[in-house]
């Protein structure tokens, strides 16, 4: 498969994964933005303008460099963890992780992931966002502690990472798996479509994205259906 060279805002491993599952070629280049909640932003607002400020960002900071450099399409994302109208960023301390897992347990709270993708050459920008319903087990204090203290926790939303096989703290979700994990390839892939990378979904990713999270994928052809043919005389 072959398009426009990606640039990944974002150092985390689980989206690098995620990406190469597309078969497109990428580069690395990690944003570091303010990630700090304004007040009253809802979590769609809050996951979409994250990762429109971590494109932009990249977008700015590779300005001048060679195409192959600064890349084609920049992808910036965001997840955000909400139980209620408490909004979960990523732990302080390892007793704040503590206490997000605790308040989670046994809860059914959203996941939401937006992806921005951003021409390096216009700044022309495209965001799509990403809602799965995830409920958790009742994990014990004990299970909490030691994963707490494996440090799985520290870098994630919500203080876990659904892919986890020592913690397996989910229990059951309605949505995207791969927004859970950070980086919804449905928006995605819609979000490229945008600019003319994906008119329909690319072939052998959906059995990909199956195989590597072990869950169906959200990946299906009838939400991306071919553009109506013009017809003649």
């Amino acid at each position: 498969m072959t398009g426009p060279v990606l640039v990944l805002a974002s150092a985390s491993a689980r989206r690098r994964e995620l990406l190469a599952l597309l078969g497109l070629p990428f580069i690395v280049h990690p944003a570091d933005v303010d990630e700090t909640v304004h007040p009253g932003e809802s979590p769609e607002q809050l996951a979409a303008r994250l990762s429109a400020t971590k494109a932009a960002a990249v977008r700015a900071q590779l300005a001048g460099r060679s195409p192959g450099e600064s890349g084609g399409l920049i992808v910036g994302a965001d997840t955000v963890v909400a139980l209620g109208s408490e909004v979960f960023g990523k732990p302080d301390s390892p007793a704040d992780a503590a206490r997000m897992l605790r308040e989670l347990r046994g809860q059914t709270h959203i996941v939401v992931s937006a992806v921005t993708v951003v021409e390096a050459a216009t700044g022309r920008a495209a965001i799509r966002i990403s809602s799965t319903r995830v409920t958790m087990r009742n994990y014990s204090d004990a299970e909490i502690e030691a994963y707490v203290a494996s440090g799985d926790p520290d870098d994630k939303a919500g203080a876990y990472a659904i892919q986890n096989a020592g913690f397996r703290p989910v229990a059951h979700i309605e949505g995207c798996y791969t927004g859970v994990v950070g980086l919804p390839l449905g928006a995605l892939v819609k979000a490229l479509a945008h600019f003319g990378v994906f008119p329909s979904v690319p072939e052998g990713v959906a059995a990909a994205c199956s195989e590597w999270s072990g869950q169906p994928c959200c990946l299906v052809a009838a939400a991306y259906p071919p553009p109506p043919s013009s017809g003649g005389t």
